[in-house]
């Protein structure tokens, strides 16, 4: 099952309170044609067949055709260099990185990017 850590749930919330309808998050992940995995998270409305978490308080979205790709995958909002926080992907099922964390559109972790 998909997980969120405290950190990001707290981001989102703070995020989803300048939104006007406050609509739930949405994650995703896609095979590109170069065997990549990229991820893609945003707010948005519920559509038939989601899977409908709630992680930390947080009520996400997740398409079915992502539910595979995301399957234990985990979302967590870190520092990655002092001043600079973003979000990250952390999921056993990208091949490309092996389970290490990976930030959200990331293109490969060869790029700087990835730690």
């Amino acid at each position: 099952m998909f997980k969120m850590t405290p950190a990001a749930a707290e981001q989102i919330r703070i995020a989803a309170e300048m939104q006007d309808d406050n609509p739930c998050l949405r994650v995703a992940a896609k095979i590109d044609d170069d065997g990549q995995m990229s991820y893609g998270m945003g707010f948005d409305e519920e559509r038939e067949n989601d899977l409908i978490l709630d992680c930390e308080g947080v009520q996400l979205l997740i398409s079915p055709h992502s539910q595979e790709l995301l399957d234990e995958a985990t979302l967590d909002f870190v520092e990655l260099r002092p001043g600079e926080f973003q979000f990250i992907f952390i999921n056993p099922n990208d091949s490309a990185c092996s389970g290490r964390q990976q930030p959200s559109g990331c293109g490969s972790c060869g790029s700087s990017k990835c730690s």
